[in-house]
C-alpha cells in the first residue's frame, strides 16, 4: 500500500484542475499523494476515507481538503442510492499558485488561513458540504473566468466553517514553502516510495543533495518532526488502513510495512493509537 505520486493532469484553459468522477463499482482504494492540495466532494458513497495517519469514516456526503503530498484514499463500500453511482468532485491547485492570489489580495485573508491549515488535512461539516454542493457541481458547466471566481467563494465559505476538524497527525502536515521546497519533496517522495524498507539516511541526503546534518535540518524545518518519527508515524498509518480494510494476519502486516520485529510493531503502533493492533481492528470494524 505504498502511496504512489500521482499525476495530476493539467488544464488546458485553467490554472488549476478538476475531475468530476462517477462510478458505479464504488471508488477504489488508491493511496497516493502529490504535490498539489485536493479539495474533494464525495457524494452517494459509504466508505472510509484514509489521510496520512488518519482513518475515519464517511457516509453520503463528505468534503476533505488534503494538503500538500499527504498520502490520501477513499474506499467505498456502497452506495446510498443504488440507482445512482458512487461521486467524487475533485479540485487540484497549486499551494504557490493559491498563496500568490491571496498575498496580493486582502479580502483572501481567510482563505490564505484555510490553506496554511490544510497541511494534515481538514475535513469540513456536513452542513457546509450539502450548503456548497450545488456549488461544486455547477463548477464543470462554467467557462474558465467564471470558474476560478466560483472556485474562490467556495474557497472563501469553507474559510469560515468553523467546525472544521483536523484529520492526520501534523507530523504529515509541511509548515512552509521556502527555498527548501523542492528539495523536501523530493525527499518526502522518496520515503514514501521506501518507507517500509530501510532507508539510509545517505540516500536521502543525496535525494536532497545536502549533507545528512542539513537533510536533518530540512525536515525538521518543514515536517515539525524528526525524519524516524515520519517514517514511523507512514508505517502506522499504512497497518492501520490493512487493520480495517483487509484481512492480513498481523504479522504479515508488521512485515509489510516494515518491522521485521513484531513486538517493535507492537510497541510503536500502542504509542500512537493508544491500544494494540488486534484491538484497533475490532474496534475499528465495530
Amino acid at each position: 500500500m505504498k502511496p504512489y505520486l500521482e499525476r495530476v493532469p493539467a488544464s488546458p484553459d485553467s490554472s488549476w484542475s478538476m475531475l468530476n468522477r462517477r462510478l458505479d463499482d464504488g471508488i477504489p482504494f488508491q493511496w497516493h499523494h502529490h504535490p498539489e492540495l485536493e479539495l474533494t466532494l464525495t457524494l452517494n458513497s459509504r466508505g472510509h476515507r484514509f489521510i496520512g495517519d488518519h482513518v475515519g469514516s464517511f457516509d453520503g456526503i463528505d468534503l476533505v481538503l488534503v494538503g500538500p503530498n499527504l498520502p490520501h484514499t477513499w474506499s467505498s463500500s456502497e452506495r446510498l442510492d443504488p440507482a445512482l453511482p458512487h461521486v467524487a468532485l475533485v479540485i487540484w491547485f497549486r499551494q504557490e499558485w493559491i498563496e500568490t492570489i491571496t498575498r496580493s489580495s486582502v479580502e483572501f485573508g481567510a482563505v490564505a488561513a484555510l490553506v496554511a491549515r490544510a497541511g494534515a488535512g481538514l475535513r469540513f461539516s456536513t452542513a457546509a458540504a450539502m450548503a456548497l454542493a450545488d456549488d461544486f457541481g455547477r463548477l464543470f458547466d462554467l467557462p474558465a473566468p467564471q470558474r476560478l471566481l466560483a472556485m474562490l467563494g467556495i474557497l472563501g465559505q469553507l474559510a469560515e466553517d468553523a467546525d472544521a476538524v483536523a484529520l492526520s497527525s501534523e507530523a504529515f502536515a509541511p509548515v512552509e514553502r521556502d527555498a527548501g521546497a523542492e528539495r523536501i519533496d523530493r525527499v518526502l517522495t522518496h520515503i514514501h516510495q521506501f518507507y517500509a524498507e530501510e532507508i539510509r539516511l545517505d540516500d536521502l541526503a543525496d535525494v536532497a543533495a545536502l549533507s545528512v546534518s542539513g537533510t536533518h535540518r530540512l525536515f525538521s524545518r518543514h515536517m515539525r518532526t524528526t525524519i524516524s518519527e515520519y517514517i514511523i508515524r507512514l508505517r502506522i498509518g499504512d497497518a492501520c488502513a490493512r487493520l480495517s480494510a483487509t484481512g492480513q494476519p498481523i504479522q504479515h502486516i508488521a512485515s509489510a510495512v516494515g518491522y521485521g520485529s513484531l513486538a517493535n510493531f507492537n510497541r510503536q503502533f500502542r504509542r500512537l493509537r493508544g491500544m494494540s493492533p488486534r484491538d484497533y481492528r475490532a474496534r475499528f470494524r465495530l
